[in-house]
C-alpha cells in the first residue's frame, strides 16, 4: 500500500511538471500608433482557439496599466485571439500561436480612419434641390 502512495504521488507530481511546461507568461504592450506613448486602461481580450479556427467559449480580459502594459502567467500552448479595444482607437485583432514559455505582444493602436459613404451627395447639398416633376401620361 505504502509503495502504491509514493508511486501516485510521484505521478502527480510529474504531471505537475509537464503541465507547467506547457504554459506560458504572456506580456502586452499597448502605444500609440503616431507617437509611441502608452495606453492606459486597453481592454486586453484573449480567447483560446480550436483546430478548426473557431475560438472557444472560455477567455479572459485583462487591462493595462499606466505604462500600456499587462500580462498573465498560465496561457496554455496552443493558439490564441488576442483582441484589443482602447476609446477612440481602432480595434486590434489577430490570431497567435503560443509555443514558447514567454511571449511579449507589443500592439500599435491607431486612431480611426476616415469613414465613407456610399452616397455621393450629401442631404444639405440637396435641400437646395426642387423635387422632379410628376410624369405625364
Amino acid at each position: 500500500m505504502k509503495v502504491a502512495s509514493k508511486w501516485m504521488v510521484l505521478l502527480l507530481l510529474l504531471c505537475g511538471v509537464a503541465a507547467a511546461e506547457e504554459l506560458s507568461m504572456l506580456s502586452f504592450l499597448v502605444l500609440k500608433d503616431y507617437n509611441g506613448k502608452p495606453i492606459r486602461n486597453a481592454s486586453v481580450i484573449m480567447h483560446p482557439v480550436k483546430g478548426n479556427g473557431q475560438q472557444k467559449n472560455a477567455g479572459l480580459e485583462l487591462k493595462t496599466d499606466a505604462e500600456g502594459k499587462t500580462s498573465f502567467d498560465g496561457v496554455p500552448f496552443g493558439k490564441l485571439r488576442v483582441q484589443i479595444i482602447a476609446v477612440g482607437y481602432q480595434t486590434y485583432g489577430d490570431d497567435y500561436t503560443i509555443d514558447k514559455p514567454r511571449l511579449e505582444i507589443v500592439v500599435k493602436m491607431k486612431r480611426p480612419g476616415e469613414q465613407y459613404s456610399i452616397y455621393k451627395d450629401h442631404p444639405e447639398e440637396k435641400k437646395n434641390e426642387k423635387p422632379p416633376e410628376p410624369k405625364k401620361d
